[in-house]
């Protein structure tokens, strides 16, 4: 049997996992704006689901109305975003496969393993890039996953298809490693492999290694033809990703920080050809005010709630480059919820 990952036009885009960008408010309005070919909801401590959802829960209730886990919401999501996979962190086998078996049961498309955050408290657990230095534990982390989601039938809206388990990823620690690294990835045979082309050590701090996707492709192609390889990093927007893919022959691109200040940027995907161009919309400072003040009234209703500081990274990314920006985005700043930002966007007329 296919997973859904096959059934993708190449090359395909999708969107990041992004910590406090990606959330379920955030999703949820892109995919009504123009929607990507693959979803991943942020990242998630496996460990910490675990150990406040099995307990309470087990594996035949999953928890959307477990509205005191901050943990659950942003694993909340709607039909109109999928494919969507859960992304995870974790160190430890065991839970890795307990993440991809309640994955399974909250009816996500897949399970991602994240090998590749640089934050030093998720590297303590041995998880995110650490698993770089640990390619006997990132490998075995892949095979526990995959051989439990063998044991229980997929409970995704296409059960038809296999539950695949996919890695995101960097080119090496602290230097390039792609030779040592990705064949370790490559023979555990995940259903496909994201490549952040920068090493932990250069964090976002320097330009994307681009040139290192096509010697990535080499390898993938001798060693597992089957697996797919997503590109990451410095992704401008739509037609950037596209030419991306035709000049490294990988078979997708994952878009991150271009989409700050554009949930349109996947608009049109379906309409445009390599080489002929995008069909592209353009969208005014009203119609983008009236989509920051939309965002900000769904990221107010998740459940629990998060500080809506956090929403103020949008704020930057929405009002900027036209006159009086810079003015509108101080008193922006200083809101502390919707109807605040409301009160000031009806206050400074355009």
């Amino acid at each position: 049997m296919q997973s859904f990952w096959s059934q993708l036009p190449k090359p395909f885009f999708a969107m990041a996992p992004m910590a406090d960008v990606t959330d379920s408010a955030w999703r949820a309005l892109v995919a009504e704006l123009g929607k990507p070919d693959v979803t991943f909801t942020e990242f998630v401590s496996a460990d910490g689901l675990y150990h406040t959802c099995e307990p309470k829960w087990g594996f035949t209730k999953p928890p959307y109305q477990d509205g005191e886990n901050p943990l659950m919401r942003d694993l909340q999501y709607t039909e109109a975003e999928r494919p969507i996979v859960m992304q995870v962190f974790t160190g430890k086998p065991e839970i890795a496969a307990y993440a991809a078996r309640f994955a399974q049961e909250l009816g996500f498309d897949g399970l991602d393993i994240n090998m590749g955050c640089p934050d030093r408290t998720i590297e303590h657990q041995g998880a995110g890039a650490a698993l770089i230095k640990t390619p006997e534990l990132a490998t075995a982390l892949i095979h526990a996953a995959q051989e439990v989601v063998k044991e229980i039938p997929n409970l995704s809206y296409r059960p038809d298809l296999v539950f695949p388990i996919s890695v995101k990823t960097r080119i090496g620690f602290n230097t390039e490693a792609l030779d040592e690294w990705l064949p370790a990835l490559l023979e555990a045979g995940p259903a496909a492999i994201t490549l952040h082309l920068r090493t932990r050590k250069e964090m976002s701090l320097v330009p994307a290694q681009w040139e290192t996707m096509a010697h990535a492709v080499e390898l993938r192609n001798r060693i597992a033809p089957e697996v797919l390889l997503i590109g990451n990093g410095d992704v401008k927007d739509l037609e950037d990703a596209q030419l991306k893919a035709v000049d490294t022959g990988c078979d997708g691109v994952m878009i991150g920080r271009g989409m700050f200040g554009n949930p349109w940027i996947f608009e049109g995907l379906r309409k445009s050809f390599i080489g002929a161009g995008l069909t592209k919309s353009e969208h005014g400072l009203e119609e983008k005010l009236a989509t920051l003040l939309e965002l900000a009234h769904r990221f107010e209703r998740l459940s629990p709630p998060k500080h809506f500081a956090i929403l103020k990274k949008h704020i930057k990314a929405f009002v900027t480059g036209f006159d009086g920006a810079s003015e509108l985005r101080v008193r922006l700043m200083e809101a502390e919820n919707a109807s605040e930002l409301e009160r000031i966007i009806k206050a400074n007329p355009l």
